[in-house]
């Protein structure tokens, strides 16, 4: 595929001083707003209340933590999250047993799942989404190891299909040579039933398919210009203005970009930490930052929210990356390392941390 257009540097600053202007207005206000404390927990204690505005949420950190049965554990790090149509939350992770553990609305640990991302009986989980396809939904799993595949499941947890790297290297043509760079990170879908794979920690490259499981092109490579990427390690279908769009987390590049459905680079918007992927309810954008916050962009894009938002506290959390194995330091209302974030159907938000012994926040939205 050539090269997809360069945005004039013009309209990218634009973008950038409108996204920094609106983050530092959100700033203030968060930090000129009294501190909010809710109804306590189980353990007696309060959970804090981050946001402003119509966006404050309580904090219920560890949800479903203390749910899991004996010997279930994240490992080194919850991943990914993602929400079906029952409301049911599936979290990836690397602990054991299976890479997919599976809770309830209220918490309730219900199944794990996938195995064949599992191998050695530990859990090598990472990217996950859901998508309704005609009468039933399927889930897509991204284990982000090159020695495992890229796979679609039913609802069960059975395999419906996989595709491995040798299969990605004779549909693309990439992948050469003999220690090609594959680590997929996540997929999304596009609205013709096609998707979207993500080469994230690997080639820099995001391949697209159509319904039919066809290869179809590959968008970005190794790069900082428009149209390239440095680890897109989540993207969306933005569908926000009727005109629907890939949004990538070019997360390396501290920012995100848009994409038609023929992958012509459209618009960036600068101005995160380290974007980890996207997820939309209505006109809302979740941004979870692997730089310890959570970022609410409106229909224009422009920041409402900047949840669990400390400069101070992010000093400390990212000084060698040790923090996310001191759990004994983790403080409340306070995110270290979100990986990735979805909405439920009423508007709370579930994040999953990178983090040592893994660690689930339900945002409860009030």
């Amino acid at each position: 595929m050539k090269p997809a257009t360069e945005q004039p540097a013009s309209h990218r600053q634009t973008n950038r001083r409108q996204f920094l202007e609106t983050s530092l207005a959100a700033g203030a206000a968060l930090a000129a707003a009294p501190a909010f404390v809710h109804a306590s927990d189980k353990a007696g204690t309060k959970n804090v209340i981050v946001g402003q505005g119509d966006y404050q949420y309580e904090c219920l950190h560890d949800w479903g933590m203390d749910a899991l049965p004996s010997g279930a554990h994240y490992g080194n790090a919850s991943h990914g999250v993602a929400i079906d149509s029952q409301g049911l939350i599936y979290i990836t992770h690397y602990g054991k047993p299976d890479s997919v553990f599976v809770f309830d609305a209220d918490g309730k640990f219900v199944r794990s799942f996938g195995a064949l991302h599992a191998p050695g009986g530990a859990g090598k989980g990472h990217g996950i989404d859901i998508r309704q396809e005609g009468s039933d939904e399927f889930i897509y799993l991204s284990a982000s190891e090159s020695n495992l595949s890229f796979a679609k499941l039913d609802m069960k947890g059975e395999l419906v299909w996989e595709k491995g790297l040798a299969q990605l290297r004779e549909e693309t043509g990439q992948y050469t040579g003999d220690k090609p760079r594959y680590r997929p990170t996540n997929i999304s879908f596009s609205p013709d039933g096609g998707y979207f794979l993500g080469d994230g920690y690997g080639s820099d490259l995001i391949h697209q398919y159509d319904k039919d499981g066809k290869y179809l092109r590959t968008i970005g490579g190794t790069g900082s210009a428009d149209g390239q990427f440095r680890t897109p390690h989540g993207q969306w279908l933005d569908d926000r203005d009727g005109a629907p769009k890939l949004i990538v987390a070019d997360r390396a590049n501290k920012r995100l970009q848009w994409f038609d459905m023929q992958g012509k680079h459209l618009k960036t918007l600068d101005g995160f930490l380290f974007p980890a992927d996207i997820d939309q309810q209505g006109d809302l954008l979740v941004v979870p930052d692997l730089h310890c916050r959570i970022t609410l962009l409106d229909k224009e894009n422009n920041v409402v929210a900047q949840l669990g938002d400390d400069e101070e506290w992010r000093k400390v959390a990212l000084a060698g990356f040790k923090m996310r194995g001191q759990r004994d330091k983790w403080q409340p209302g306070k995110f270290v390392h979100p990986h990735d974030a979805c909405f439920d159907s009423d508007g709370n938000i579930f994040v999953a941390e990178w983090v040592a012994t893994g660690r689930v926040t339900k945002l409860r939205k009030v």
